[in-house]
């Protein structure tokens, strides 16, 4: 699969709500790990490979070998608690870092790949990432949680290179 880059005006969109999960959406979800470790992110979300669904996957940082990933289809956030900066990319930004504020610990529910509900809570990494693939699934890239001046010349970078 190819990953969007942005401008591609697919990563500014919201996404679907998945209503079965089926073989086409297991493909997918199989397809998305393989592209993201590829090109060796953490989290990868459908809209960065083009598809407007609510789903996204990313590492699971309570596995230290780095070898297990987790599936969140129709991922809710349901609360959140502190706050924390982060220094953020992203794979449809590629080379660019900056620093933004994310909630420190999440609870989140999202069904996995076999359509079981299962609740997270989480702090540190997974925290952010979950975060961060979630925003995607909104039309969100991770410039727009930062301050409107600092984002203003975030954009003008991108948008020189990007453009």
């Amino acid at each position: 699969m190819n990953i969007k880059i942005y401008p591609d005006p697919i990563l500014l969109k919201s996404s679907s709500e998945i209503k079965n999960i089926d073989k086409g959406l297991i493909d997918l979800i199989n397809s998305m790990v393989n592209t993201m470790r590829e090109a060796e992110g953490i989290g990868l979300a459908a809209p960065q490979v083009g598809v407007l669904k609510r789903v996204f996957v990313c590492q699971d940082f309570s596995d230290e070998s780095k070898e297990t990933f987790l599936t969140m289809i129709n991922p809710k956030i349901i609360d959140t608690e502190g706050r924390v900066e982060s220094k953020e990319g992203c794979l449809s930004i590629p080379g660019y870092y900056d620093y933004v504020y994310r909630a420190e610990k999440i609870q989140i529910e999202a069904l996995d790949i076999n359509g079981k509900s299962k609740t997270y809570l989480t702090d540190g990494m997974q925290s952010i990432v979950f975060q961060h693939e979630y925003d995607h699934l909104d039309g969100i890239l991770f410039p727009y949680r930062m301050s409107q001046i600092k984002r203003d010349i975030f954009m003008k970078k991108i948008n020189r290179e990007f453009k």
